[in-house]
């Protein structure tokens, strides 16, 4: 019997137990949507006008366009403005280009209707001279524009190099006077030239903060100064090393021109032996430093180890040094030497020979030297401890792969990562492949 009644008792509990959820779980939702909803289906049209601009605003451009069909309100969000502040045209061939293309309807729907929108624009374009032409046309109809922001990409060889200078020119020319407020401009790898960089100055001194023109071949010297004399808050400035000299260096650091924060440099060599690569005083990187003592000078070099011989034979303020490819063992000596503002150092591959030196060179007159990284090169483990125990904890950033480190007598690799952890003052280890 007993058996019994507790078999009914607990029978007759759980439709208890049930009810109560369900009761509590009504008054949940019936506080968030209101007793009346739970009754009737949630109308989507009738969100609020503002929900429904942030979900588009996280949508990508197809699953926004498909939402637009759902009605006529959600159409009408479609194209507000805020909307179209930002957008990028991705240009390609299909039958030679794996990236996918904007629909040629849809750039014809933002030309008529949001070119006035716009504000942050870029072009990635494919290798096809077909494509880069198809930026420029698109460039040529923004005649309403007020863009801040331009770039163009180019995903793999140069393709805008593939068109006329006058073609180009005129696609530029039209956002360049329409504009009028343009504060950022990349535009590497293409026929930029110094007519067109004075049409800039004229329409867009008042705004321009970074310009950004690497391999741009029709540039020069006299098109930098141009922009430098008319553009008082620019900021950031990137060109390629032929173009610069003393006598542009000596230029920007007389009192009428800008305080840079950063000047990028891009040294490159397609061929080992075709260029040979000019020599930058001592004096002229001094005035710039002195006109702008905190300006960070970046320098990527792309080069052949025989063609370093001009740089870092004199004291060179540079801040940050990229080494796409191999770099002697001499050269890194020489920026221990003279580049006691180094902030950076990245070597991708460097050879065979130990760089226990150079390291501790570098670590003890680079004394603002936060962060480096080390890709095919080699440095014994003890080498290696040293360098960093006498940075200490300002390495901030520490990427060495695993196999750069060579073990000794002295330290494992596993007793490594535990000594370096101890002077950087937190957890490292090696990377298994670069992060840089």
């Amino acid at each position: 019997m007993k058996r019994a009644r507790q078999k009914v008792v607990i029978e007759n509990e759980a439709p208890q137990t049930s009810q109560k959820s369900k009761k509590q779980k009504t008054c949940l939702y019936g506080s968030v949507f209101g007793e009346s909803d739970l009754h009737t289906s949630m109308d989507w049209g009738s969100l609020p006008h503002h929900v429904i601009l942030r979900i588009f605003q996280f949508l990508p451009l197809v699953d926004r366009a498909r939402a637009s069909s759902v009605c006529q309100r959600w159409n009408d969000i479609f194209h507000i403005p805020d909307l179209w502040r930002r957008f990028e045209f991705e240009l390609s061939q299909p039958a030679t280009s794996y990236l996918k293309s904007t629909h040629p309807d849809l750039i014809q729907q933002i030309i008529k209707r949001h070119a006035d929108h716009l504000q942050y624009v870029s072009f990635k374009v494919d290798s096809s001279t077909e494509s880069a032409e198809a930026a420029c046309d698109i460039l040529s109809q923004l005649v309403n524009c007020s863009i801040k922001t331009l770039g163009l990409i180019s995903t793999a060889k140069p393709s805008f190099m593939n068109l006329s200078k006058a073609h180009f020119a005129s696609a530029l020319t039209v956002v360049f006077v329409n504009s009028k407020s343009l504060s950022s401009i990349k535009i590497d790898d293409t026929p930029l030239d110094d007519p067109s960089l004075k049409v800039l100055v004229a329409n867009n001194s008042d705004t321009l903060k970074l310009l950004k023109m690497s391999s741009c071949p029709h540039v020069s010297p006299a098109g930098i100064l141009c922009v430098a004399d008319q553009c008082h808050g620019l900021k950031e400035l990137a060109l390629n090393y032929y173009i610069l000299s003393d006598e542009l260096l000596l230029a920007l650091s007389s009192e009428k021109h800008v305080d840079l924060e950063h000047l990028r440099i891009d040294v490159v060599s397609e061929n080992p032996g075709q260029v040979e690569f000019h020599t930058i005083k001592k004096q002229s990187w001094d005035a710039l430093v002195k006109h702008s003592p905190k300006v960070n000078i970046v320098m990527y070099f792309f080069l052949y180890e025989e063609e370093f011989d001009a740089f870092f034979r004199e004291e060179t303020p540079v801040t940050h040094l990229y080494f796409g490819r191999a770099v002697s063992k001499a050269m890194l000596g020489r920026i221990g030497m003279n580049c006691p503002r180094l902030i950076e150092l990245v070597v991708c591959a460097n050879g065979l020979q130990p760089l226990d030196d150079e390291l501790i060179r570098i670590a003890e007159r680079c004394k603002n030297l936060t962060a480096m990284g080390l890709g095919e090169c080699e440095v014994t483990c003890r080498g290696f401890i040293e360098f960093v125990k006498m940075c200490g904890g300002r390495l901030t950033q520490l990427s060495i792969m695993e196999e750069v480190l060579i073990p000794d007598n002295d330290y494992s690799l596993d007793r490594l990562h535990l000594e370096v952890s101890k002077h950087l003052g937190r957890m490292w280890f090696p990377d298994m492949m670069p992060t840089w």
